[in-house]
């Protein structure tokens, strides 16, 4: 037998009251309007009665809505007259009786009831402001015919619903994150915000912002939650930006305060660009609508009119992070200790975050799948923002000079090591600045600069993204330093390693301050490097040009590795490695293709395409083959293949 949810007893009580007090009001309207139609009156006289307006201390419908809306008696008679209509169809010949229109209008209205308001029927008062009725077309304002509003008709039945109107642009907020300790905090002081406000003066905007939406809602919602009001998400991209369309809009969230105690988040996580229309649009909703509401951004945004708290939502505390783990985890946390120290370092995960991991590994026996469970939490978000390079490279693949090789090791132990050293050993200290590893590989193209990112990938088991950073530097002010915060937000949690290619288009001898664009230059180059020092990864900066680079912006960098042109014993070496085992191979003189003059990027484009040949031939690969790919290389390199360098290949 399936269960069912029913209203509770005194839910049912008060409804049912509720109806029978609407029925009572209604006759004794019908009784004035009846009397105004010249009808005859058997009943005695109903409206000098008093009605209870309320059922064991809880207020009617029509109760509560008069005191939302400071009603007078005359306004609240009106919407009597409107109802009236609606529930009984003899209500329009009453009316065509009584004043010559089959439905009420503003001046039957008018001679029907007494302590008439004419200032009630205005464009600024109640009825009309809130739209709690609807004056239609009339020669004359006493003859337009007027309607209560379909979302008023319900309420003062007992029927609670959001405004369909509002139905098509919001949706009710569903909590989908844990509480920490270090958000319920923040909510505190959301809470002291709002209820500390002045009576009468405008609440203060709430702004939330972080790269979490989940606990960004989480926290409005239990704020909400603790004050009693209903949270509706409202899309800043569904604004409407033509005006009267945001006014009513903005009239219609007013009158679902006052009816259900709603309040707004205002969903701003992403708007990537902003027309001068929607920035307009969203300002003007912002700075004029009155009731609780909440931003949520990546950003932080300026508001001008009102006052606003603004309060970044930030992931979980170390501490917090490893009270999810083991809460997640049940009684595998125990044994799986120094794991969730390990996951807890790497990965700067959000509540969120770890449910999900911890859902999908519930069956697993060892702590290992978790790694990699991690490892895609952050890829949706920096898909979107940077190119993931699938690390397939090793130490074998690297050949560089023994220096520089130990160099690219050193690098890899230091973020290996990066937990014990700033945490364990105490290193890191209160300040999280200096304490991001980073690094400059400079080099021609070709050398190995990526292929040495994607070993320490592939040695640490991270992922690794390229970001181009001729394509993130924008000429507008401002935009070069969103774009690259986009990017670290994003990574900050899959512990991921950054390689930012052609640096040259962002770093450079710096600037003499003439004009605002150096100033502002030269904050973009400041900016990148504060988030790599600070950045619980490692960022990689490429570049061909170190020497057009400052020294005081190398200073900052903990590594710089130079990547020099490969001499011909390491090209031998390239030429021994380039081919896969499976590939069939014949005849191949390493030392005489070491002669190219050429970088490993270079040779393993040979390489490739000699294979392609060799297949099409359906032979191995041969020195012939290799001869007509390193033509085709040279020509796209437009410098000529010398006999002295292919001597002897066949």
């Amino acid at each position: 037998m399936t269960a069912t949810l029913q209203p509770s007893k005194a839910i049912q009580s008060w409804h049912g009251a509720n109806q029978q007090f609407l029925s009572q009001a209604l006759a004794q309207v019908r009784q004035a309007l009846a009397k105004q139609a010249g009808e005859e009156i058997d009943q005695p006289e109903l409206t000098q009665t008093r009605l209870e307006n309320n059922h064991e201390g809880q207020p009617f419908a029509l109760e509560l809505l008069s005191r939302c809306f400071g009603l007078t008696e005359f306004e609240q008679n009106i919407l009597l007259l409107c109802v009236g209509m609606e529930l009984d169809g003899q209500w329009s010949t009453l009316c065509q009786t009584a004043s010559g229109k089959a439905c009420p209008t503003l001046g039957l209205a008018l001679s029907l009831f007494e302590n008439t308001d004419w200032g009630a029927l205005t464009p600024s008062a109640a009825l009309r402001r809130y739209q709690l009725i609807d004056v239609g077309p009339g020669n004359a304002l006493v003859n337009s015919p007027i309607r209560i509003d379909e979302r008023i008709l319900h309420y003062l039945t007992g029927v609670q619903y959001l405004d369909q109107r509002l139905q098509i642009l919001m949706h009710a907020v569903q909590a989908s994150s844990l509480l920490v300790p270090s958000h319920q905090t923040l909510i505190e002081q959301i809470e002291h915000g709002w209820t500390q406000c002045l009576p009468g003066s405008l609440l203060p905007i709430i702004q939330l912002t972080g790269d979490d939406g989940a606990s960004l809602r989480t926290v409005a919602l239990e704020t909400c939650r603790r004050l009693n009001l209903e949270l509706q998400e409202l899309s800043a991209e569904a604004l409407p930006t033509d005006w009267q369309q945001l006014k009513t809009l903005q009239t219609l969230c007013d009158r679902e305060y006052r009816l259900s105690r709603m309040a707004i988040l205002l969903n701003c996580e992403n708007l990537e660009v902003e027309g001068t229309e929607r920035k307009s649009a969203i300002s003007a909703f912002v700075d004029t609508t009155n009731i609780p509401l909440i931003i949520t951004s990546r950003d932080r945004r300026r508001q001008r009119q009102r006052p606003i708290i603004t309060l970044e939502i930030k992931h979980p505390t170390p501490t917090e992070q490893r009270q999810l783990w083991t809460s997640g985890l049940g009684e595998r946390a125990e044994t799986w200790h120094t794991s969730i120290n390990s996951l807890v370092s790497q990965f700067n995960l959000s509540p969120s975050a770890i449910q999900t991991v911890c859902l999908q590994g519930q069956t697993a026996k060892t702590p290992d799948p978790l790694w990699n469970l991690c490892r895609t939490q952050a890829r949706p978000r920096l898909d979107e923002l940077a190119q993931r390079i699938e690390a397939r490279a090793n130490w074998d693949s690297l050949i560089l000079p023994e220096k520089e090789q130990s160099i690219i090791q050193e690098l890899s132990a230091h973020v290996a090591q990066r937990s014990r050293v700033y945490e364990d050993w105490g290193f890191g200290g209160k300040s999280g600045r200096g304490l991001g590893i980073s690094a400059l590989f400079s080099g021609a193209s070709g050398t190995g600069k990526t292929t040495a990112a994607e070993v320490i990938a592939q040695d640490l088991n991270l992922d690794l993204y390229r970001i181009d950073l001729s394509a993130v530097v924008s000429k507008y002010i401002g935009e070069t330093e969103k774009n690259l915060r986009r990017i670290f937000d994003a990574a900050e949690g899959g512990g991921v390693i950054l390689l930012f290619d052609e640096a040259d288009a962002l770093f450079g001898k710096r600037s003499d301050v003439n004009d605002s664009k150096d100033r502002y230059a030269n904050m973009e180059v400041s900016y990148l490097l504060q988030r790599m020092e600070s950045y619980r990864g490692l960022a990689i900066l490429t570049t061909n040009l170190k020497k057009s680079m400052d020294q005081a912006f190398l200073r900052r960098l903990r590594f710089v590795v130079q990547f020099p042109f490969p001499d011909a014993k390491q090209r031998a070496e390239i030429w021994r490695r380039v081919f896969p085992v499976d590939t069939p191979t014949e005849g191949l003189v390493y030392e005489r293709l070491a002669r190219l003059s050429i970088t490993g990027g270079n040779i393993r484009n040979i390489a490739l395409n000699a294979a392609f040949i060799a297949a099409d031939a359906n032979e191995p690969v041969m020195m012939k083959h290799l001869l007509q790919a390193a033509k085709r290389e040279y020509l796209k390199l437009e410098r000529p293949l010398t006999d002295t360098e292919i001597k002897g290949w066949i």
